[in-house]
């Protein structure tokens, strides 16, 4: 129990070779060895454990050793590399900025940068976490950073480069290293799980990666506590069991609802989703990312962009045949409105009912032209009754007399003419699509009743409030007159006009209206005060006001 070693120790690397998806900086650095080329400060900067500091720590390594091999690594035979491995060398002198950040620290550093190396032709100033140097540490340390001794040489290391001063910046040759890619994770946790007798699941390890985001050292500690868990048997199982990480096969039944328009089984899956104890926003998060990921599966070109296992990529494959584009568009976007809107929401269970509602509702509907499966965006149509009214936009049966059950008080519709070849009056055709007309009378009264209606279902708040604002005017001839006050009431009025106009052509049984909006003479007395139009109105009762304003030398917001 004492000899044990966490892996990210165990196997941190030692050579260039060793170092896990940095190849073209490993690459630049040993070029820059092999040709003597060398810069007097380095500045390492990434994600956290991508190997910065293992990195800095390899490249004070190789300058130092006695015989270099051809191939720009270390020998690990002369006395400097021996040195270096057995964490004896006085060449290389690190720094903890995070708890060394004074004026005081850089000082006693800049005072040990006189001194030459024992063995070994550079001595390397490692400084990891530079962003937590104070203003006055940078400052007091520009100056040996410029101008260092030939024997010295600095390698800065830090997570967050924006917080570095750029006069630092500047006297540094920068390294950005990127995130290590998923299967080079995975790849590399197999070679440690065949090296300590572990037995794995790729899919596992796949799933290790994931949750480790890029970075190798919270891979390996991942590693550690699964084996831990699984007593050596790293499953798909464990991993998800004790990382509690959602099942990607939760997403796969959810999808097969949706496209089945099975809301009650889709509500039922959530709350078993969230009797396991998964938090709300985890679920929406993670829908995102899988339609996503399907929507990445159904083209070749972009399928390189899906990091995850064989087994797992061909059920995605699989599933990304029975969804449409559209389909998976606006499910992408219903689920990202979801995850804005969460944070906000006051019950929070609620809003994923509704978003996995309306992701039922995409409906996937058979289209008449060639019989394929086509994606139609918005409610699914129910069954309509025996004897239907006639609603708003309803398209009658070309040849047949439309249903006269339902419809009331229509003072200008005749239904008499029943006559398969002639077309009913009040009936108006456009091209294929006949229309029926209404015209039923209505009075001022039943406009503002239907315009306060139409104001309720807005669910815009700015725009709600600007509709309740506002009076509608009955003029002659079907007129309706919507005084506004400023024209960006205006644009936003005309953006909703087709959609406000077919409201109250369905409330008021008259498809005749026509709707205009305007900015009259009378709204200019509701244009808001500007603060000197408050600021002379005050004046005006208190001349004080004046004399306070010149005597303090005040200036009006």
């Amino acid at each position: 129990m004492d000899n044990y070693i966490v892996s990210a120790r165990k196997y941190r690397p030692s050579t260039f070779h060793s170092v896990v998806g940095q190849k073209s900086l490993t690459t630049t650095l040993k070029n820059a060895i092999q040709n003597n080329k060398l810069a007097h400060a380095y500045l390492f900067c990434g994600p956290r454990g991508v190997g910065k500091t293992t990195c800095a720590r390899i490249f004070a390594k190789t300058i130092n050793c006695l015989n270099l091999r051809q191939d720009g690594e270390a020998c690990n035979e002369c006395e400097s590399c021996q040195a270096f491995n057995e964490n004896r060398s006085y060449n290389i002198y690190e720094l903890d900025a995070a708890s060394n950040n004074s004026v005081d620290d850089i000082r006693s550093l800049t005072d040990q940068v006189r001194i030459p190396p024992q063995i070994g032709r550079y001595k390397v100033y490692i400084i990891d976490e530079v962003h937590m140097l104070s203003t006055q540490a940078f400052n007091a340390f520009l100056k040996t950073l410029e101008e260092p001794p030939h024997h010295a040489l600095f390698i800065l290391a830090t997570t967050e480069k924006h917080k570095i001063i750029p006069t630092i910046l500047s006297r540094c040759q920068i390294y950005d290293f990127s995130r290590i890619s998923i299967n080079d994770i995975v790849d590399n946790l197999e070679c440690i799980a065949k090296n300590e007798n572990i037995a794995y699941e790729r899919e596992a390890l796949n799933t290790i990666a994931q949750k480790a985001d890029g970075g190798m050292r919270d891979a390996l500690s991942i590693f550690d506590q699964v084996a831990s868990f699984s007593e050596g048997n790293v499953t798909y199982k464990s991993v998800i069991e004790n990382l509690n990480v959602l099942d990607y096969e939760y997403y796969f039944r959810l999808t097969e609802m949706f496209l089945a328009g099975n809301v009650s089984q889709s509500l039922l899956i959530l709350n078993e989703i969230l009797n396991k104890g998964f938090d709300g926003q985890h679920i929406v998060t993670g829908l995102a990312s899988f339609f996503r990921d399907t929507l990445v599966c159904k083209d070749p070109q972009t399928i390189v962009l899906f990091e995850v296992g064989d087994s797992i990529k061909e059920k995605y494959l699989n599933l990304s045949q029975q969804c449409t584009n559209e389909f998976l568009y606006k499910s992408i976007e219903l689920s990202n409105e979801c995850d804005l809107n969460y944070r906000y929401s006051k019950n929070k269970r609620l809003l994923i009912e509704l978003l996995f509602i309306r992701l039922c509702r995409l409906k996937p509907q058979m289209s008449p032209v060639d019989g394929k499966k086509k994606m139609t965006i918005g409610p699914i149509v129910e069954p309509e009754p025996a004897n239907p009214a006639p609603a708003l936009q309803k398209e009658p049966v070309v040849g047949k007399t439309p249903p006269t059950s339902g419809i009331k008080s229509i003072s200008k519709v005749s239904l008499k003419n029943t006559s398969a070849d002639k077309a009913p009056e009040n009936i108006q055709e456009d091209g294929n699509s006949p229309k029926i007309v209404l015209e039923e009378t209505f009075a001022q009264e039943d406009l503002v009743k239907s315009w306060k209606e139409y104001a309720i279902r807005e669910e815009d708040a700015h725009l709600k409030n600007t509709i309740l604002n506002v009076t509608p005017q009955l003029q002659e001839n079907n007129l309706i007159r919507i005084p506004v006050f400023n024209p960006d009431q205006q644009r936003k009025l005309i953006s909703k006009e087709k959609e406000i106009k077919d409201f109250l052509s369905s409330q008021l049984k008259n498809t005749q209206i026509r709707l205009v909006i305007e900015i009259t003479e009378d709204s200019k007395e509701y244009v808001p005060y500007s603060n000197r139009d408050k600021f002379t109105f005050m004046a005006e009762k208190n001349p004080v006001l004046v004399t306070l304003v010149k005597n303090f030398n005040l200036i009006l917001d």
